[in-house]
């Protein structure tokens, strides 16, 4: 048999020197598992610490670059390659991972914002995100300001001064669910020379394609639709310019930002089914939305895909897709305690938050506090949903005779 081909079954590795003792045998053993080994899915790969051939190779290798490994919080094959797959489903070319969904919206500010720099969020901007422009950057001289996620652009450029140097967009917003004009509002902030994120985390890298209407950076929280098993923490940024994902690179590796190879295992079998389960997550949402809608004690149901929800002309124009995500409104009529015990009266549907997984869930929330009075127009309780992989009919009765024990169904 040549050196080239692979041992037979019946050969045994060599054994060790019997010079070395156990406990050094059983740190530096010899044998090494063949190559040419495939699987559908990739390798596990645990690592701090990554073994250099020489002390040359060692010197030559850059942690900024893919091609070698230098440390394992930098990089190992298994994290590489959800890099790269996350980069190809949101159609950018730079992918780094970070510990959750808030940590890569701080990762984009503390990599893009310096003192003095003032950032523009969206009044309904994810609330731990306004929280960190409020308490930490506010604290180091930079600032944010507040603009209405419906805005035109040219009320965006009324808010833009030499010091806007980022603009935050959210498709659609927290909780309630408007659909901004992203291609208006991009266009205007590129006019000024002002950088753009998206949390694109609703649209999975399925229903909308931020690069393609111009923006500069996409953050998705991979514990929603990519992870799809609500058992795990993780968020991306990707971008396609080179110059960018330096500056979020250094930051990334200054913060000293890591994630568990075994999450990053458990994403990457998400992503086999994440379109098939992204598509029946939208159906089986849209035709609850739909009977909500219905329903008397329902004032409006927030869902872009549903004509007359705020922002849905912008939703038919960029996104072929809406995921499992809506909010409903009820009539003022009924009590904050009606509302709460509406959902307390679900059964299928359990209290929780996040989104994107298996199970169904349900939020009430209080807007007025959330939002500044001018961008919410409504008196009414509001409940988020989130509709999971159960049967749709079966959710349907859930909250129908949830409603009933609450006192909301006439």
């Amino acid at each position: 048999m040549s050196s080239q081909q692979e041992p037979q079954l019946d050969q045994k590795p060599q054994p060790p020197s019997e010079m070395q003792h156990l406990s050094t045998r059983l740190q530096h053993h010899s044998y090494q598992p063949p190559a040419g080994f495939g699987a559908v899915e990739p390798g596990v790969h645990h690592a701090s610490t990554v073994i250099f051939p020489d002390v040359a190779t060692m010197r030559a290798r850059d942690w900024r670059s893919k091609a070698g490994y230098t440390y394992g919080l930098h990089g190992t094959p298994t994290t590489f390659i959800l890099e790269a797959r996350l980069a190809a489903l949101d159609g950018g070319r730079h992918c780094v991972l970070c510990p959750s969904g808030l940590s890569a919206i701080a990762l984009v500010d503390l990599a893009l914002l310096k003192q003095g720099d003032v950032v523009l969020l969206p009044g309904n901007v994810y609330g731990p995100s306004r929280e960190l422009a409020e308490r930490f950057l506010g604290a180091w001289g930079i600032l944010h300001q507040l603009y209405d996620p419906l805005c035109t652009p040219e009320e965006l450029a009324k808010l833009i001064t030499p010091q806007t140097k980022l603009l935050w967009l959210e498709a659609p917003g927290s909780v309630t669910m408007e659909m901004p004009d992203l291609r208006g509002l991009i266009a205007e902030a590129r006019q000024h020379g002002i950088h753009t994120a998206i949390d694109a985390t609703w649209a999975a890298g399925i229903a909308l394609q931020p690069f393609d209407l111009g923006v500069d950076v996409v953050m998705q929280a991979l514990t929603k639709y990519q992870s799809g098993g609500a058992d795990l923490l993780m968020g991306s940024v990707t971008t396609r310019d080179d110059s960018l994902h330096e500056r979020l690179l250094l930051t990334h590796m200054r913060l000293g930002l890591g994630v568990s190879g075994d999450d990053v295992a458990r994403v990457l079998r998400g992503l086999h089914t994440l379109p098939l389960r992204y598509h029946a997550h939208d159906a089986s949402a849209r035709r609850i939305a739909l009977w909500m809608q219905d329903q008397p004690a329902v004032a409006q149901v927030l869902h872009p895909a549903l004509p007359g929800s705020p922002g849905h002309a912008h939703w038919q124009r960029d996104c072929t897709a809406a995921g499992g995500l809506f909010s409903v409104v009820f009539q003022p009529r009924y009590s904050a305690a009606q509302v709460d015990a509406f959902v307390d009266a679900l059964q299928f549907f359990k209290i929780g938050y996040s989104w994107g997984g298996p199970v169904s869930l349900a939020v009430p929330y209080d807007v007025p506090s959330m939002r500044p009075s001018s961008h919410w127009p409504h008196a009414g309780g509001l409940v988020r949903l989130a509709i999971g992989l159960e049967d749709t009919q079966d959710l349907i009765e859930d909250l129908g005779q949830a409603l009933v024990k609450a006192g909301l169904a006439n």
